[in-house]
């Protein structure tokens, strides 16, 4: 709930309007993880406010660190028992956040390990956003950055989205800069469109991977339903309206988009945008037979967009090590559980029920 909503929730249950913003302290800055912690509320209106609402405090199932680099994966399970992967990364200029948005996903990227199992719900505002909360608690450092690129479609969830991102940036709470908030999609042009409205000031990262038509269907189902030539005039329009550049996501697949010639199609395709392109080695899975690009191939793709005025990177890998790539840690557990239900009387470090923990 917002402090508006909250304030008028409190009057309507004949409270003082300021309890509101004393609990909103607790829950969006003290990062409270029950009513029980709020000590400057009476017990009488904990009381109702634990009958009244559903307080999200998400629990850690599992915990992977990265020997190569810091970065850390949590795995959190939800009040009724589904799995969410959040990714917490330390750079040089701050450290970032990566959520997910639904458990699991509808999209059906074929390289993604986050549809294998299709979509199971989306999350609410609450639960995207304390992905955040239980991991500054977890790290003992602030986030600075967040990006919406873990398991799910954002812009298929995008009510729960939008409240999202007021609530993070509000400043009233961690009050994130929203230009330091990227959201991702694969391209659902009228979710693009319509966030264009909302007067925010975040990142759109879209989801590209090819070109063309003809290659992007054969990695992105969503491409046979908006083609590319509505998803550049949607970015062409968001950008209009924003005045943000747009990134372009565009995983490196070995002998599938990574060609001179597949770089010369995205020259053309983007030359006339302000925009970012995001080169990105694929990280496999094991369900599927994609490979990651050679090096060479990687580094003269991304010759090739400079040389033509493109503003490229090759996104750093991170967690490698650790099931880095999205679902690919949801995907594992589930693997686990299914294990052990096949051979209950069978013992392991490793079962979800040992490693339960309240944040």
């Amino acid at each position: 709930m917002t402090l508006e909503e909250l304030k008028r929730d409190m009057e309507l249950m004949g409270e003082k309007s300021f309890r509101a913003k004393q609990l909103y302290e607790w829950m969006h800055r003290r990062l409270s993880r029950s009513f029980d912690e709020m000590t400057n509320i009476p017990v009488s209106l904990r009381e109702k406010c634990r009958e009244r609402y559903e307080y999200t405090a998400l629990r850690v199932a599992d915990q992977q660190e990265s020997a190569i680099d810091g970065t850390r994966k949590y795995l959190f399970e939800l009040s009724d028992g589904n799995l969410v992967e959040s990714v917490w990364m330390k750079y040089k200029h701050g450290n970032s956040v990566c959520i997910s948005s639904q458990a699991g996903c509808r999209m059906g990227c074929v390289f993604c390990a986050s549809g294998l199992d299709g979509l199971v719900r989306n999350l609410t505002a609450s639960e995207m956003l304390d992905q955040i909360y239980a991991i500054t608690l977890l790290s003992g450092e602030r986030v600075s950055n967040v990006v919406v690129m873990g398991t799910g479609e954002p812009l298929d969830n995008y009510d729960n989205l939008l409240c999202f991102i007021r609530l993070l940036t509000d400043e009233e709470g961690l009050h994130i800069s929203q230009r330091n908030v990227t959201v991702s999609t694969c391209g659902i042009v009228p979710g693009i469109r319509r966030l264009a409205k909302e007067g925010l000031q975040i990142t759109l990262a879209l989801s590209l991977h090819a070109a063309t038509d003809e290659k992007r269907k054969k990695l992105m189902p969503i491409a046979n339903k908006y083609s590319v030539e509505e998803l550049m005039d949607a970015c062409r329009y968001y950008f209009d309206r924003t005045g943000r550049r747009i990134t372009f996501e565009y995983s490196l697949v070995g002998g599938i988009n990574d060609t001179l010639e597949d770089a010369g199609e995205l020259v053309r395709l983007l030359s006339p945008m302000n925009c970012h392109v995001n080169l990105i080695p694929v990280n496999p899975i094991k369900e599927r037979d994609f490979v990651q690009s050679r090096g060479e191939d990687i580094i003269r793709y991304k010759n090739k967009l400079e040389k033509n005025g493109i503003n490229v990177t090759i996104r750093r890998e991170m967690g490698r090590d650790i099931d880095g790539a999205c679902g690919q840690l949801r995907r594992r557990q589930k693997e686990r559980t299914l294990q052990q239900e096949a051979a209950p009387d069978r013992c392991t470090a490793t079962g979800r029920a040992g490693g339960v923990q309240e944040v």
